[in-house]
């Protein structure tokens, strides 16, 4: 992971919603929200975008923005079903981040 890489992760982290939209989707089955058999088949783990819209309280078009940004910076993985978007946490690329991200922060001997 570049520099540049990890910078935008730490950006995406440093707005206390989308750190806690993180959080909720570390334990998914909190959020109420009922799936599709389908998605929880294909793409478990995941939760509705106007589920997490619900539990943030704000509007529809600031939560999509946000999750966007995380999936960008390789935080989130989502998936389309019908006129719905479904995100959940990219364990690799948050695997990867935490890694690198330690790796900078520990002095060299």
């Amino acid at each position: 992971m570049k520099d540049q890489d990890m910078l935008a992760v730490l950006k995406a982290l440093s707005n206390e919603t989308r750190l806690n939209i993180l959080c909720w989707l570390r334990e998914p089955e909190k959020l109420e929200y009922d799936l599709p058999e389908v998605i929880k088949q294909e793409f478990p783990g995941s939760v509705c975008v106007g589920s997490i819209q619900e539990k943030s309280g704000l509007a529809q078009s600031v939560i999509s923005s946000y999750l966007s940004t995380m999936q960008k910076s390789g935080l989130l993985e989502s998936r389309r079903y019908g006129q719905y978007t479904y995100y959940r946490l990219n364990d690799t690329g948050i695997d990867a981040f935490l890694e690198q991200f330690a790796a900078k922060l520990k002095a060299r001997k």
